[in-house]
This record gives structure tokens, sequence and C-alpha cells, in this order.
């Protein structure tokens, strides 16, 4: 029995550098970068100062959620159901036209609710540790789940419905395993990818004392500079990005446009550290090469790879050998771009935005560049798009994202050609 083919007919998008896929896509290509100095909280005594925050979300957040009913949603929440809106919005599929058991959402996100954790237990400590100061919304505030579960809500979607939580690999592990449950005809529709509002002091001062983040605090706008030799550290994100799947004849009898063909999805574990990468690359190699395989694809054809390139020395010292492991020869006619220079690294939400600067590079046939490269490292040599978009002939396009814990998910999809 032939497996189900699946398409990405919708993409909604919450950003440092946009809040809709005209805004997003022109900066990605542009290069115009989302990351500034910090401005959630006086930051001085932090060794990093510096962040891609979500501008003026504000300004959109009525359009999609009820004054009243924002008040009980996290930050992160939020964010989900206003980029889930847009995806399903993009895609023009109309929720009384389809059956809604066969329609689900997978929305995972690497840390939950933050925003509300801290507000809480600062009411708990100034009414002398009253537990009766605590919200009754505490819980379904903060769980990671409730993404997921909130956006079925609000879509009416009864289907399939679940949460990854894997770190910075969270919102393509949610995608990848919503792609196999259209596949293996659990669902025709999926809401699937990642949120993440986390940028607050605790979460922030947390990276900070992993010494993760880059201090490049006079210069915050060239501080994100993947695979450049001068890179420091990553610069903590925000955000959602949100795409809608469908089961190809799905799609096609309702006239959708599609995007692009997700073809192959693989995972793996490095079993090796808490938040290092294995130096060997064992786990980006073996993650790269399932998803090749569950696509049926052949090294040769594939055109660009959006890599993790997390603008850490260890990462991305490491995704360069994994790819050169996996492509052989092939690797130096590969473009490797990293689009975090843009965006920041948006944590668990990082690997749908990704994933959607995928499908918008196939739909206009642009490779995004990795920005902020100036100074060629001897241990990342590869073809890194450098500095400005290329117009190229762009068939198949692989997605990795590794996160802590050692979980690492590679996408791989390809030009929708009938």
């Amino acid at each position: 029995m032939s497996k189900r083919r699946v398409v990405l007919t919708g993409v909604g998008i919450v950003a440092p550098c946009g809040n809709n896929i005209p805004d997003f896509w022109n900066s990605i290509i542009n290069g115009k970068t989302g990351v500034d100095r910090l401005t959630a909280f006086p930051c001085e005594k932090f060794a990093s100062q510096i962040a891609a925050e979500v501008k003026n979300f504000e300004s959109i957040e009525g359009n999609y959620i009820n004054p009243k009913q924002a008040k009980r949603f996290d930050l992160f929440v939020k964010f989900a159901i206003v980029a889930a809106k847009m995806a399903v919005e993009d895609c023009g599929i109309d929720a009384d036209k389809i059956v809604r058991e066969r329609a689900g959402v997978y929305i995972g996100s690497g840390i939950g609710g933050l925003h509300t954790i801290e507000a809480e237990h600062l009411k708990y400590l100034a009414a002398d540790k009253n537990p009766a100061r605590i919200s009754p919304f505490l819980i379904p505030m903060l769980i990671v789940n409730m993404a997921s579960g909130l956006v079925s809500i609000e879509l009416g979607f009864k289907g399939p419905n679940s949460a990854a939580v894997t770190a910075c690999a969270t919102a393509s592990h949610s995608i990848g395993d919503a792609f196999k449950i259209i596949q293996r005809n659990d669902a025709d529709v999926m809401v699937s990818g990642g949120s993440e509002a986390a940028t607050t002091e605790m979460g922030f001062g947390g990276f900070c004392a992993l010494k993760a983040l880059s201090t490049r605090n006079d210069d915050p706008k060239k501080a994100s500079r993947p695979f450049d030799k001068e890179r420091d550290g990553f610069i903590m994100g925000e955000g959602a990005g949100i795409v809608v799947l469908e089961e190809l004849e799905h799609a096609k009898k309702r006239g959708a446009k599609i995007y692009c063909e997700i073809v192959g999805y693989g995972m793996s574990g490095d079993a090796y550290h808490m938040t290092a990468p294995d130096p060997g690359g064992d786990g980006a190699i073996r993650c790269m090469r399932a998803s090749l395989r569950d696509a049926g694809i052949n090294v040769e054809d594939v055109d660009y790879i959006n890599a993790h390139g997390t603008s850490t020395q260890l990462n991305d010292k490491m995704e360069t050998a994994a790819v050169k492991t996996v492509f052989g020869d092939r690797a130096r006619k590969l473009a490797v771009s990293s689009t975090k220079g843009v965006t920041g690294h948006m944590l668990g939400a990082a690997g749908g935005a990704e994933l959607i600067a995928c499908a918008k590079a196939i739909e206009n046939q642009v490779m995004p560049p990795t920005i902020n490269y100036e100074y060629p490292d001897p241990e990342c040599d590869l073809d890194y798009v450098p500095n400005e978009a290329r117009e190229a002939k762009i068939d198949v396009v692989m997605s990795n994202s590794l996160g802590f814990g050692g979980h690492n998910v590679t996408l791989t999809v390809k030009k929708f050609t009938g």
C-alpha cells in the first residue's frame, strides 16, 4: 500500500522580524534582523543584553483573540493562536466544509508558560506566601500542551491533538509527527508547529548562566552570526511558526494552494550531554540520513539546507562536519544557510519558522542568506549563502533542528509537481 502524500498549504508566523508572512519573508531575504537590545525588563545586570523580541504584537492580537479570553492565556499560547489562525486563513480551509474529526492540532513549546509562572510566584511572595493569591488559571495557563489544546478549541478541530516538548527541536518534531499522522490515515488536516515566549528574567537569566548567549552588547544587530569565526553565542528569540499540512487529495479537492510537499522526517538522540551536541555530529548525521531515507531521496537531489546554525561555537562546527559526512563530495555544491541571524533563536518555535522559510524559498526560488557572515572559520567551510539572498533552482530542501538533551530532527520537503 502506497504512503499517503502530504502537502503544506498554509503558513502563519509571529516572529521578531515580522508578524505576518510578507514582512517575515522580506526580512529573511533582505537580512533585516529582529535582534536588538533587550527591552522586556532592565537588563544592565545581565551578561547578555540582547534579544530577538516580537514587536507590536498588541496591534494584531485583538484581530484573532477575544480580549476577555486573552487574560487567561499565557503569551506563548497567544502567539500560537494568532499564528495558527493566520495559517488557516492562508490555506483557505472552511471549517464547516471539512470533517472536523479528521482535522487535528500538534503544537509544542520548549518551555511553556514562563511569564505566568514568574508573575504568579511574585504575587504569592508579595502576599506573604498566601496560597489564596494563586490564580486558579495558573496550571492551565502554564502547561505546554495548552497551546495545542486551545488552538483546537478556537478552530473546532477535533482530530488528533498533541504537543511535543523537545527544546529547540520542538516545532520540527511536532510537524514531523503531524506529517506521519496524515500519512498513516489518522487525519486529513493537521495544524502544527511551535510557540515560545520565555524572554523573562528567569528564562533569559538561565541562558546567561549557561554562558550560551552572545555578549556582543555594543553591536546587537550583528550579534547573531552563524558559522562566522567571531560568533560567541546565540540570541534568545520568541514567537510562533505554524503550518497547515494536508493529505494531497484533500487539498486538491478544495483547490488549495500548495507551497511544497513534505516527504521526509528523521529524528535521533545524541545520548551524549544535557546541553552540548555530540562533537562528532553522530546524532545529526543519523537524523539527516533517516530523513533522506524516509523521503526516498539521494544526496545528489538536495539543493539547499536550512541549518540549525545557532551562532554558537559548538553547534556550527558540529553541524558543518555532519553535513560533510552525510553529503560527501556533494556538500561542496550545497547551499547551507541559517536564518537565525534575522530571527534569533526562537527556541521551541524555531523549526516552524524555519520550515516556513524553506517553503517560501521553494515558492520564490530564492535561498535565504546567512547574515553577519564576515570572518570565515576554517572549521566551517561550506557555502553559507553569505549576506545576500540567492536566486537558484530549488527543488529539494532539508531543515535541521537540534535541541538540548540531544534531540535531533530533519524535515525534507520538495517542490510540488503534481
